[in-house]
């Protein structure tokens, strides 16, 4: 099979290439959200710099920093300009996850030979799955080879081929990005690097392909993704009514109150959606926590906790009008058990029948802040603005977690709120991952349309080995920030739902609107990611996804 654009590159030396870039780019112990993020662009201006076409282009290279990021990280990024505007980004990033599981280990986590010997001193301790890829030393072992250090590989293997050919056709850029384990710092910023490169040589952004690491169900079907799945996470705050606990009565708990609100959620289908035959699984707590910080004989004051919501085309505007009617619902729920358990007390000790005073009350974040500053102005807007960026600086350097800064800023709030009635707080908690998928430009774009069947007949001639297409990667990718049609109003839906949001946490909206394009992961087989026995498969890493890669980049480039 032949593509009309040809790119004739020297696949042994690309193999070649790929495994020994490798195993020097584990090396480096780039931990997301660390210093040690910083000593890859280091490895990259180093490596850029060996290569004749940046030699000759200096101007192609360079880091891009990401705005306001207490690491001073910053994106790697490097264009091999060719003939014409059209423009494939290749994107993958750098930070790996910590080592804890790795035991007595940790000083082979980045030594892939090493970490195959040891693993297999003790392979009768791991499953048998691992036992077996051990024994036939078909995959690669080491922290980031599949997540996702592999795929960076590849794609910056890939661009130096093209970087030595005299009539490449088209523009290739690749960057590599910091902190995708945590809030995606690096893709955020990128955008805006896109732009910039995107204005400054009139590129046209055709594709970005990103390199993530896929699973399969069957060992001998590939998986391709057109797209990737979102993420919310709604939060709930919780205010009771403090009562002794030999007077419960006098009170409200505002742990029974999240208790029903869990109960209702955890693993609820009503909050997924399904489009394409495909389908988000159910939403999961991560965190839940009373403000209690002693022991005493007193309910607590309140209770907060935040939920994953992993979306397919759900907006934030109809994932929040859910959690608003479960909250309502469950507010109600509570009040009548209580007023039955109430009935039952008061009937045991001989008392008149009477009812309890609590009624329900449900708002968003927005409804809250709105009432705090109605009634205190100025007062209270300068202190929440103070307490946001000192809590922001708090985020930055460790010491608060992304979720306690936001239940800290609630807090805050309820200090400027005369209104003792419990009630239920409701909103969004960094991060938001979008979900894209290429569903829209296949309905407008023959070429987008077509390419995954390309892609999987080439597979099968060259390789005998077929590929399944997937909508949405639903492992949480950079990808979510490269898409986005209504910029105005998800930035309104984000901004009125989340406090956190445009200072401590922002995603540029209408930049991402100016550089949508669709976007494919193609990226090596993996097993066990974040995992001590983390692997990437050989055949595909060094041979197969360069392969894939490279014709996808020649038919979206041809015209």
């Amino acid at each position: 099979m032949k593509t009309s654009n040809n790119h004739f590159i020297n696949f042994k030396e690309l193999k070649d290439d790929i495994n020994d870039f490798l195993y020097s780019y584990i090396k480096v112990q780039s931990f997301s959200n660390s210093a040690g993020e910083n000593d890859v662009q280091k490895f990259f201006q180093s490596k850029l710099a060996e290569i004749p076409y940046f030699q000759n282009n200096p101007q192609h290279y360079g880091l891009y920093p990401v705005p306001d990021d207490h690491l001073n990280r910053k994106v790697c990024y490097a264009m091999v300009k060719g003939e014409g505007d059209n423009t494939v980004v290749m994107v993958h990033h750098y930070d790996v996850v910590t080592i804890e599981d790795f035991k007595n280990m940790k000083e082979l986590a980045f030594s892939p030979d090493e970490l195959k010997k040891a693993l297999l001193k003790i392979k009768d301790s791991l499953q048998i799955d691992v036992q077996k890829d051990l024994a036939d030393g078909t995959f690669m072992f080491g922290r980031g080879c599949a997540d996702m250090k592999g795929g960076g590989a590849i794609q910056y293997c890939l661009m130096k081929q093209y970087s030595k050919l005299s009539d490449f056709k088209g523009n290739i850029v690749v960057i590599g990005v910091p902190d995708e384990e945590n809030l995606s710092a690096g893709m955020r910023g990128a955008v805006s690097l896109l732009c910039d490169l995107k204005k400054e040589y009139n590129l046209n952004y055709k594709f970005m392909i990103n390199s993530e690491p896929h699973q399969r169900k069957d060992f001998d079907t590939g998986v391709i993704s057109c797209g990737s799945i979102g993420k919310m996470m709604p939060f709930f705050y919780v205010r009771g009514f403090l009562a002794h606990c030999g007077k419960s009565f006098e009170g409200l708990n505002p742990v029974n109150i999240l208790s029903e609100i869990v109960r209702r959620t955890e693993g609820n289908m009503y909050l997924s959606d399904t489009t394409m035959g495909e389908c988000s699984p159910g939403a999961t707590w991560l965190y839940m926590k009373d403000s209690k910080t002693t022991y005493d004989v007193s309910m607590p004051l309140s209770a907060s906790g935040c939920l994953s919501v992993l979306t397919l085309t759900q907006t934030p505007e109809e994932l929040l009008s859910k959690i608003r009617s479960i909250c309502i619902d469950a507010f109600d729920s509570v009040i009548d058990e209580m007023n039955r358990s109430y009935e039952i007390f008061l009937k045991n000790t001989g008392r008149p029948i009477s009812k309890l005073p609590w009624k329900s009350k449900t708002v968003t974040f927005s409804e809250l802040y709105a009432e705090a500053e109605s009634l205190h102005g100025k007062e209270f807007t300068q202190k929440y603005e103070q307490t946001l960026s000192e809590l922001g600086n708090k985020m930055n350097d460790g010491t608060i977690s992304v979720i306690e800064c936001n239940f800290k800023l609630l807090e805050l709030i309820f200090d400027y709120i005369d209104d003792t009635a419990p009630c239920i707080v409701y909103g969004l908690i960094p991060p938001y991952y979008p979900s894209v998928s290429n569903i829209s430009y296949e309905e407008r774009d023959s070429k987008v349309k077509d390419l995954f069947e390309l892609l999987n007949d080439f597979s099968k001639e060259e390789f005998n080995m077929p590929y399944t297409k997937e909508y949405f990667y639903t492992g949480i990718s950079d990808l979510s920030y490269i898409q986005i049609e209504n910029p105005t109003s998800v930035r309104k839906a984000v901004e009125e739902s989340m406090p956190l949001f445009g200072k401590a946490y922002d995603i540029p909206f209408e930049q991402i609107h100016d550089i949508s394009m669709p976007c494919i992961n193609i990226g090596p087989w993996g097993k066990d990611f974040h995992k001590m026995t983390e692997r990437v498969n050989l055949e595909d890493l060094l041979v197969r996804t360069p392969r894939l890669i490279d014709f996808a980049v020649k038919e979206i480039i041809s015209e």
